[in-house]
C-alpha cells in the first residue's frame, strides 16, 4: 500500500486549477512552468509518473535549458519511458515553431549597421543547431539586406565554405557588401585558425571583384563574436 506507484499523484486527481490545461485556461499561458507546457504537448505520462513528472525529468536531463531540449532528436526523446515517436515529434514541432516565430520577427530588419543587427538577423537560423552551418548576408550599397543564404553545413567541428559559391552568389545578386557568418555548436566563441585564414582569403578575393566583406560573425546559443568589432578584418 505504500509503494511509490500508489503514492504518485496523477494529473486527473489534482485540483482543477493545478492541471496544466485547466491552469492555462484559467490563469493564462504565462502562469505555467516549462514542465507544465511540455506536459500539455505530450498529453500523458507513463504508468508510473504523470505527464508533468515526466516533463520535469526530461527537462532536468537538459539542465532545464530549453535550447538544449530543442537539440534533442526523436531518438533522444524516445529514450524516456512514456515518450514514443508521436510525443517526441510534438515536442520537436512546438520548439521549431518557436524558433520560426523568432525568425519571422527578425525578417523585418531592413538595414545592417552593427554586429548586433547581424546577430538579430541570423540568430534564429543558428539557434539550437547541433552542427555547423555557414551563411552569408548580401547587402546593397546602402547596407540594405538583399538576401541571406546558406552556403554549407557540416558536422560538430566544422563545415566547408567554398569561396567560388560565395562570390558567385554575391555577384548574381548584385551585392556590394557581404557578411560572413557561421556557428560553433561547442559554445566556444573564439575563432579558430581556420576561421581566421578563411576570412583573410575571402576578404582578399572580394577586393578583386569590387566587393567588401564587412564582417564575419561567429554564433553560439549564448552570444556572438564579430571580426569587425575586434578589428580582425
Amino acid at each position: 500500500m505504500n509503494s511509490s506507484y500508489e503514492n504518485k499523484i496523477t494529473i486527473k486527481t489534482w485540483a482543477e486549477e493545478d492541471r496544466p490545461r485547466e491552469k492555462l485556461s484559467i490563469q493564462g499561458r504565462r502562469a505555467l512552468s516549462d514542465a507544465e507546457l511540455v506536459a500539455i504537448l505530450i498529453g500523458s505520462g507513463s504508468t508510473t509518473e504523470s505527464a508533468v513528472d515526466l516533463s520535469k525529468r526530461i527537462l532536468n536531463s537538459c539542465k532545464n535549458d530549453l535550447n538544449a531540449l530543442a537539440k534533442l532528436s526523436i531518438q533522444d526523446l524516445s529514450k524516456f519511458k512514456g515518450i514514443g515517436e508521436a510525443k517526441a515529434i510534438s515536442i520537436i514541432a512546438a520548439l521549431e515553431l518557436g524558433r520560426r516565430r523568432k525568425e519571422s520577427d527578425f525578417n523585418e530588419l531592413e538595414k545592417i549597421f552593427t554586429s548586433k543587427d547581424i546577430y538579430n538577423l541570423l540568430a534564429p537560423n543558428f539557434l539550437d543547431l547541433p552542427h555547423e552551418e555557414f551563411w552569408i548576408v548580401m547587402l546593397n550599397r546602402a547596407n540594405k539586406v538583399i538576401e541571406k543564404m546558406l552556403i554549407s553545413q557540416g558536422g560538430l567541428s566544422g563545415t566547408v565554405a567554398d569561396p567560388k559559391i560565395i562570390f558567385k552568389a554575391a555577384v548574381s545578386h548584385q551585392a556590394v557588401n557581404v557578411i560572413l557568418a557561421h556557428n560553433h555548436p561547442s559554445g566556444n566563441l573564439k575563432p579558430s585558425d581556420a576561421d581566421i585564414n578563411l576570412t583573410k582569403k575571402l576578404v582578399a578575393g572580394a577586393k578583386i571583384l569590387d566587393l567588401a566583406i564587412i564582417d564575419h560573425v561567429i554564433f553560439t546559443d549564448k552570444g556572438y563574436f564579430s571580426f569587425a568589432d575586434e578589428c580582425l578584418l
